[in-house]
C-alpha cells in the first residue's frame, strides 16, 4: 500500500477530500499518492498568509536566516533520498537529480545570507539643494504582500526553492503550488520548513489542480505572482491580472554560437561535448537547454560530425541507473509532441543526422541540419532532446540568427575574442550571454530571466527579493548634517 502524502497548510500537515497519483514516466509505477486541498482549505491558507504578513515582515532577520540555513543543511543530509524521489517522479537521471538537490542547498544558503544583509537601509543627503538643508532620506525595502509561487515540473525541487527561499528571506508569506506531475519534491521542502520556528501561516505548499488556479491568480490578497512555465500560460496570467506584480520565467530556444576563432581541434571537441550534454540533459526539458547551434561556415564542417558523435555517445535508459545521461520526458504525450515536430521538420526537408525515434515517453537524442525556418521546431521551444545545427557566414549573421526568435532567455557564444564577447553582450536580445560555453549555465545567485516572450522580471535569490518588495523612503528633517 502507498501512503498518502499530506500537503502543508499554513505550516501544518493536512489532508483534503481526495487524492491523485504520481507515477513514474519511465515505467509507469506508482511513486506516491498526494492529498488534494479542498476549496475551503485553500481559502484558509490564503487567509492565514494575508493575516500574518505584518508579523512576518517584522520577524527578526536572524530567525528567517536560521530557518533557511536549517533547510539547506537538512537537504544535504537527505540528498540521496530526495534525488531518488526527483528521479522517480520526474524521470530525471540520478546524476542530474543529485545536482538539482545540490543547487537547492545553495539556494537556501544564499537566501540565509541575503536575509542577514537585506534591507539594511540607504541614507541619502538631501541638502544638495537649498530646499533640502537639514534633511536626510532613508530608503528601505518592504514586502509587497503575499506571493503566489507557481513552479514547473522540470526542476521540481530547485524551482520550488527559487520561489520559497527568497520570500522567506524578504519576510513575505508565500503560497507555493508545485506542478501536478511532480509535487513530491516541493512537499519535502514543506517537511523541512515545518521543523523551523517560522510563524504559522507564513508558508503553505498546496498541490492544487491547474483548473483551480484562476481563482487563486485573481485573489486580491495575493498581489505578487512568481510563475515559471510556458509562455502561453504565463501571458494568460499577466493578461488576467494586469495590476498585479508578476515575475514570469517562461520559455526559450537556447542558441549556442560557435564563432570562427573557436577553431582548434580542442576547441571544437569541447564545444561538441558541451552542446551534446546540454541539449540532452533533463531530457532537453530545460528552458536554457541547447536547441540551436549556429556555427560559422569556417568551422561548421569540422564541428558537425563531432556534435553528432557526442550526441550518439549519450547514454539513454533507466533514470535510476547512475550511468544514464538521458531519461524519459515527463510523459508519453510530451514525447509524442516532440516526435511530431521532428517528423514535420524532416518532411519539410530537414536532414535527420541521428535519433528521431520514440519509445513510450522516451525520445532518442536527435540532431537535425538544414531545418527550414518556418517549421515548428525552428520557431517554438522543443523542450525535448532535439538539436538543430545551422551554418552562417560571420559574426553579424550569427548574432542575427540568434535574434531571429520570439524568445530571448540565454545564449552561449564560443569565442576567445574579448571584443567579440562584448559585442555579443551588446547585440544579443537575451537575458544572459555565456561566453565560452553553452547557454545552459545558470548560477543560482545570478539574475536569471529573459526578454521578448521569455518573460519579465528576474529570479536569482537577491533579484527575486527585489521583485517581492518595494522601496519606501523616510525623510528626516532638522538634522545637523
Amino acid at each position: 500500500m502507498t501512503s498518502t502524502h499530506a500537503f502543508w497548510l499554513a505550516g501544518r500537515q493536512a489532508t483534503g477530500e481526495g487524492t491523485f497519483d504520481v507515477t513514474s514516466p519511465w515505467d509507469g509505477r506508482l511513486v506516491g499518492r498526494v492529498a488534494v486541498p479542498s476549496d475551503a482549505q485553500v481559502e484558509e491558507a490564503v487567509a492565514a498568509a494575508h493575516a500574518v504578513r505584518d508579523e512576518f515582515a517584522a520577524t527578526p532577520a536572524h530567525v528567517r536566516a536560521a530557518a533557511l540555513d536549517h533547510v539547506s543543511k537538512r537537504l544535504v543530509e537527505r540528498t540521496e533520498e530526495i534525488a531518488r524521489l526527483i528521479s522517480a517522479e520526474n524521470g530525471k537521471p540520478l546524476k542530474w537529480a543529485r545536482g538539482e538537490v545540490g543547487r537547492a542547498v545553495s539556494v537556501f544558503r544564499f537566501a540565509a545570507e541575503e536575509a542577514r544583509r537585506f534591507n539594511g537601509g540607504e541614507a541619502q543627503r538631501l541638502d544638495t539643494d537649498a530646499g533640502g538643508q537639514g534633511r536626510l532620506a532613508l530608503t528601505r525595502r518592504f514586502p509587497k504582500g503575499v506571493v503566489l509561487g507557481i513552479a514547473p515540473f522540470n526542476f521540481p525541487l530547485n524551482l520550488c526553492a527559487h520561489k520559497i527561499a527568497p520570500a522567506i528571506a524578504a519576510g513575505t508569506p508565500i503560497i507555493l503550488k508545485p506542478a501536478p506531475a511532480t509535487p513530491l519534491s516541493g512537499l519535502v521542502i514543506g517537511e523541512l520548513l515545518a521543523e523551523t520556528d517560522l510563524p504559522a501561516g507564513s508558508w503553505s505548499v498546496l498541490p492544487v489542480a491547474n483548473d483551480k488556479m484562476p481563482a487563486l491568480v485573481q485573489d486580491e490578497r495575493l498581489p505578487v505572482i512568481s510563475f515559471t512555465g510556458s509562455d502561453k500560460v504565463g501571458y494568460a496570467i499577466m493578461d488576467s491580472v494586469p495590476r498585479k506584480h508578476l515575475t514570469l520565467e517562461l520559455g526559450g530556444n537556447g542558441a549556442a554560437v560557435v564563432l570562427a576563432d573557436w577553431a582548434s581541434d580542442e576547441d571544437l571537441d569541447r564545444a561538441a561535448t558541451r552542446i551534446a550534454t546540454f541539449s540532452n540533459y533533463q531530457g532537453g526539458q530545460s528552458c536554457i537547454s541547447v536547441q540551436r547551434v549556429i556555427a560559422d561556415a569556417s568551422v561548421y564542417d569540422r564541428l558537425l560530425p563531432r556534435i553528432v558523435a557526442a550526441v550518439q555517445a549519450q547514454v539513454t535508459g533507466d533514470p535510476s541507473d547512475d550511468a544514464t545521461d538521458v531519461g524519459p520526458l515527463v510523459s508519453e504525450d510530451a514525447a509524442k509532441r516532440v516526435e511530431s515536430w521532428v517528423d514535420e521538420a524532416v518532411a519539410a526537408g530537414a536532414e535527420l543526422l541521428t535519433g528521431g525515434k520514440r519509445d513510450g515517453a522516451s525520445y532518442a537524442p536527435t540532431v537535425l541540419a538544414g531545418v527550414p525556418a518556418d517549421v515548428t521546431i525552428s520557431c517554438e521551444e522543443v523542450f525535448g532532446p532535439v538539436l538543430t545545427v545551422q551554418k552562417v557566414d560571420g559574426e553579424a549573421a550569427a548574432f542575427a540568427a540568434v535574434n531571429a526568435s520570439k524568445y530571448g532567455l540565454q545564449a552561449g557564444v564560443f569565442t576567445h575574442d574579448l571584443q567579440a564577447a562584448f559585442r555579443a553582450h551588446r547585440a544579443l536580445e537575451v537575458g544572459g550571454v555565456v561566453i565560452g560555453d553553452v547557454p545552459s549555465y545558470r548560477a543560482d545567485q545570478m539574475p536569471y530571466g529573459g526578454v521578448k516572450e521569455s518573460g519579465v522580471g528576474r529570479e536569482g535569490v537577491r533579484f527575486a527579493m527585489d521583485d517581492y518588495t518595494y522601496e519606501r523612503v523616510m525623510v528626516l528633517t532638522g538634522l545637523a548634517l
